[in-house]
């Protein structure tokens, strides 16, 4: 088994929390999005990005609004929706009880 593969297919599956998680903070523009990722070692490129965002949104958990920008053409900023602000909670939740399992069971290991 590949330990690569699983750790793409571990990332894979949190982006769309850890999106939510920033977007929770302050609406934020895609490059903006990808920046912070990358802050949080979450590399995460645009033609990842912007598949993710188009399907959330038209999920009805993220919104967005142009705004203009001093560097160029209308910046494209994203928000969570009261939708989505509840689907973060529910993965928040989620995220705790799957974080306090394998948590319990490192530490089972950790005895032997």
């Amino acid at each position: 088994m590949d330990v690569n593969n699983v750790k793409s297919q571990m990332r894979k599956g949190m982006l769309e929390y850890c999106i939510a998680l920033l977007l929770h903070q302050e609406p934020a523009y895609a490059s903006d999005i990808i920046q912070k990722l990358k802050e949080a070692r979450l590399i995460i490129v645009e033609g990842t990005l912007y598949p993710l965002l188009t399907r959330l949104k038209n999920d009805d958990l993220l919104q967005y609004e142009w705004v203009e920008s001093t560097q160029g053409p209308p910046r494209k900023y994203y928000r969570l929706t009261e939708k989505g602000e509840q689907f973060l909670a529910e993965l928040d939740n989620s995220w705790n009880e799957l974080s306090a399992t394998v948590n319990h069971l490192k530490r089972g290991l950790q005895q032997l």
